[in-house]
């Protein structure tokens, strides 16, 4: 079943074509990668599915609901969750705190009930920092729950902003480059974790420049290359494709690209 579809998706910024008739599609249960040297498109098209921006052409498609132009918050609470190349926490809130601000978007309670303290409002409290602590213990930081955010070293601040964005339940998880900083032992500890996700039957989009994580998760991969699909397939499939390693050669990583293993 296809969860996320992206229709002859074009996306210009002034004279420059930033994305050409994309179409992609995103599976229930997979974890889909979406490479490409930089400059290619990647992540022009996570903000065109989260609401950032708003194709100059095309179509997106969420369960089959047109979800085109829809303001972030409205893409959020339909069930799409995403990180950031750049980390985007509240460094002065505790660690406990970013991940329930997370789940906020799913709850019910309005204004009103907030100000009465309504059974409805205590009950979504309770929910949320339950479901704000199990999480931390699932990415291995419930021990420092109530440090601040910005205090924490890089790597556990890339694994919170993974945290947070799970908080939401999302039926599509969007993730924006998770290894970018980590060293070698951080990066091993993220392939896990991505993986125990995907398990729990979570479906995920990954943009990453590490071949060798790319490689080793990804069910299908994507490969843009100018704003243009030049390929797709299983990661076999990609790691032999000429198409795949001219346009990484021309950038010096086809290397990269052909020795990574599966």
């Amino acid at each position: 079943m296809v969860l996320l579809k992206a229709n002859q998706i074009t996306m210009m910024f002034g004279g420059v074509q930033a994305l050409n008739r994309l179409e992609l599609d995103v599976e229930e249960g997979e974890i889909h990668g979406l490479i490409g040297p930089n400059g290619s498109g990647k992540t022009t098209f996570i903000n065109l599915v989260t609401g950032f921006y708003r194709p100059t052409s095309g179509s997106i498609f969420f369960l089959d609901h047109d979800i085109t132009g829809l303001k972030p918050d409205h893409v959020t609470s339909r069930g799409i969750s995403r990180t950031f190349q750049n980390i985007r926490l509240f460094k002065t809130m505790t660690v406990l705190e970013n991940v329930a601000v997370g789940y906020h978007p799913q709850g019910k309670s309005g204004l009103i009930d907030s100000v009465i303290r309504s059974d409805l409002f205590h009950s979504e409290e309770r929910a949320t920092w339950e479901r704000a602590e199990d999480l931390l213990e699932f990415f291995g930081l419930w021990g420092g729950r109530n440090d601040l955010a910005g205090g924490l070293p890089y790597g556990q601040q890339r694994l919170l902003e993974l945290a947070r964005a799970m908080a939401s339940k999302p039926k599509v998880l969007l993730i924006d480059e998770p290894a970018a900083g980590m060293n070698e032992q951080e990066t091993k500890q993220l392939i896990e974790l991505l993986l125990k996700i995907n398990e729990q039957g979570n479906t995920m989009l990954i943009i990453e420049h590490d071949m060798k994580l790319i490689m080793n998760i990804s069910q299908r991969i994507s490969v843009l290359d100018f704003g243009e699909k030049i390929a797709e397939g299983t990661p076999e499939e990609i790691q032999k494709n000429s198409r795949v390693i001219e346009a990484y050669l021309g950038y010096g990583a086809g290397k990269k690209v052909a020795s990574s293993s599966h």
